[in-house]
């Protein structure tokens, strides 16, 4: 006899508010490693914020319109008015420079962001331990490939910075991706769906397409931290091009396990 497909509860759910609040919290989590630094322009502050903060308001519209998670919601707002709250310090004390930014506030957003994921991770499903810690596991994941990709274009705003930040961006990458790869694989996870007892809905071929975006994210970033080695400024431009493919196949490493698990 043949296997046959899983058909039980999910331990996961794509839901689109959920990964848009990820995307958020992980963003603004990885601004604050590299605003702590105090070398990036004030500049690449305004531009994350406002597009975490878009990428919250989003999430909760979303959220509200089709599968509402009160505490996800209201904490999700928090984040926005935390968010908004340092851009405007940023602006007003931009005569000061960057020297002179309190980082901290930078932390406020993604903390309260936490909660969020939390609330969301408990929402999706059971063992909620492992629910919970997919959804804070994809947030920082999908933040530190997102935010690598922008630093790297930001070196054409500010050529004389140093690589540091950048290299930092991409080690993180590297250094959450195998936690990725575990809390995608756990049971009842990925294992499952490439046994079979997990049906993907294409004969396997989905399953395998994610085995692939797995290997190829981890790959790029092992190129893209050589390609900072070489001293000529191209290199970093080559790096984020590079990072421009790893947020392709990143987000395909955790899309494609949600759609599959869902």
């Amino acid at each position: 006899m043949g296997r046959v497909p899983y058909r039980g509860p999910r331990m996961i759910r794509l839901d689109g508010a959920t990964v848009l609040l990820q995307w958020a919290t992980g963003g603004l989590t990885f601004l604050w490693v590299t605003t702590r630094r105090r070398e990036v322009g004030l500049g690449y502050g305004w531009l994350l914020r406002v597009i975490y903060a878009t990428f919250a308001v989003a999430s909760i519209v979303v959220g509200a319109v089709f599968d509402s998670v009160p505490v996800r919601e209201v904490f999700s707002a928090l984040l926005v008015v935390a968010t908004v709250a340092a851009l405007v310090v940023s602006i007003v004390r931009r005569r000061e420079g960057v020297a002179h930014f309190p980082a901290w506030l930078d932390a406020v957003a993604p903390c309260l962001g936490l909660v969020a994921l939390i609330a969301a991770g408990i929402d999706a499903g059971h063992p909620v331990a492992l629910s919970v810690a997919r959804a804070i596991v994809g947030a920082a994941f999908l933040g530190a490939v997102s935010d690598a990709m922008l630093l790297g274009h930001w070196y054409l705003v500010q050529p004389g910075l140093s690589r540091a930040p950048l290299n930092q961006m991409v080690r993180s990458i590297g250094y959450l991706w195998p936690v990725e790869l575990a809390v995608m694989l756990w049971p009842t996870g990925m294992v499952s769906a490439l046994r079979g007892t997990v049906d993907d809905g294409s004969n396997g071929l989905l399953s395998w397409f994610w085995v692939a975006c797995a290997i190829t994210t981890i790959a790029l970033v092992v190129v893209t931290h050589a390609a900072l080695r070489e001293k000529q400024y191209a290199a970093v431009m080559a790096a984020t091009g590079l990072l421009y493919l790893a947020i392709l196949t990143a987000f395909g490493m955790d899309l494609v396990a949600r759609a599959i698990l869902a």
